[in-house]
């Protein structure tokens, strides 16, 4: 059985900058990362838009607030040292109706209190000048937000654990994990290996990962599948960055919008509906562990039952191309149905409480020699870094330095 100082689970971004602040703050540690896949980064973090945010949304004090600010800046060093493309093209938010202005000047007072760089309330002239084929009554301007390849981030991560001796043990799922003594014995598809520590980035999976060391707790993981379209290469012209309408302040969702892609392509989306598969190869996967796990929790019926609207809206936006498109001219009324064709997708793990709110902050537990990071969506890659560093300083703290 191998022996390692700290086991992380998960080889998506959150696993692997944990894993890398580990042994650049202490070389000499053992360690091994827990991947499921056949490679890294192949679910959250290799099935996202690729912006980095500058962290307009999130409630001052807050972890997301912090960790997002914190982030950018990690980020922007790590990506420069490696040579990935980040680009600072800058996101336009539109109101195209009085009933959004309120919620578009909550989002300006938090991103002064969190410390966006260079925000600007932009009037109908202003968007004309920033996005020439968008139409508003008032918007929004942060152009300090950008663009990256997160799956790079990773595999570029990965490759900086492999030359500071770490391990990387692929296709190492973890079936089990118990305390023997001192030590955590992790049971995996491959065997089990043995650990003074564990720290747990399992993303779409943090849930079952906690309840197999015994802290099941109050949340439960529930999928949502959010599925792209493209724009045309002759219709990408239309937008020149990122251009996003006022979100419903009730739900961790930002509503369909147009993402310029460090490639040169423009994503439209994405929709948000219930998934039935945590991971698939398809849009309309499904797993029926994955189906009784989310329709046999209470939670999920409660946040049904009160949001039971916007999922309809979402679930028609998902299924009608003429809704979708209807969505879209709201904010860019040049768009037409031919410059739009079926892009990529994604599934992303949202925590929901047992009384059916959603878990709006990124949220952890600890147990004895244990650390499960539960909670983590966006912007969970643009602050992975930063989450990294945290995790990696409460692992040492709890391993003694």
């Amino acid at each position: 059985m191998e022996r390692y100082d700290v086991a992380v689970v998960g080889g998506g971004l959150l696993g692997l900058a944990t894993a890398d602040h580990l042994l650049r703050e202490r070389p000499d540690l053992r360690l091994a990362v827990l991947e499921k896949e056949r490679a890294l980064a192949l679910h959250q973090s290799g099935r996202n838009s690729g912006v980095v945010h500058s962290g307009i949304y999130y409630k001052p004090g807050s972890l997301k607030a912090r960790l997002c600010r914190e982030g950018v800046a990690l980020l922007q060093r790590f990506t420069a040292e490696h040579g990935i493309p980040y680009e600072a093209c800058g996101k336009l938010i539109v109101a195209v109706e009085e009933s959004e202005l309120g919620a578009l000047d909550e989002l300006a007072k938090r991103a002064r209190a969190n410390g966006v760089e260079s925000i600007e309330e932009a009037g109908p002239e202003r968007i004309r000048e920033l996005e020439p084929h968008a139409r508003g009554i008032r918007g929004l301007h942060s152009p300090t937000t950008a663009i990256t390849d997160f799956q790079r981030v990773g595999l570029a991560l990965g490759e900086e654990i492999r030359t500071r001796g770490g391990t990387i043990l692929l296709e190492h799922g973890v079936t089990s994990v118990r305390s023997r003594g001192a030590s955590i014995l992790v049971g995996t598809t491959r065997g089990a290996i043995q650990a003074r520590f564990l720290v747990s980035c399992a993303g779409l999976q943090s849930d079952r990962v906690a309840a197999l060391s015994g802290r099941r707790g109050h949340q439960r993981i529930v999928p949502f599948r959010g599925s792209y379209q493209r724009l045309t290469p002759e219709a990408a012209g239309l937008v020149r960055g990122l251009l996003y309408p006022v979100p419903d302040p009730r739900l961790p969702f930002l509503g369909v919008h147009f993402t310029k892609r460090v490639d040169g392509e423009v994503w439209v989306g994405p929709s948000a509906v219930l998934a039935l598969a945590r991971e698939g190869s398809r849009p309309w996967a499904v797993n029926l562990r994955d189906m009784a796990s989310t329709l046999g929790f209470g939670g999920f019926w409660r946040m049904a039952g009160r949001h039971w609207r916007t999922g309809l809206e979402e679930v028609t936006l998902d299924l009608s191309s003429r809704a979708f498109l209807r969505a879209c001219r709201r904010y860019l009324p040049d768009l037409r149905a031919e410059h739009l064709v079926p892009g990529p997708f994604g599934v992303r793990a949202q925590a929901v409480n047992r009384d059916g709110s959603l878990e709006d902050d990124f949220s952890l537990s600890q147990g004895p020699g244990a650390i499960h990071l539960r909670n983590a969506p966006s912007p969970g890659g643009t602050a992975s870094l930063a989450i990294g560093r945290m995790l990696a300083q409460q692992a040492l703290d709890r391993l003694g330095r």
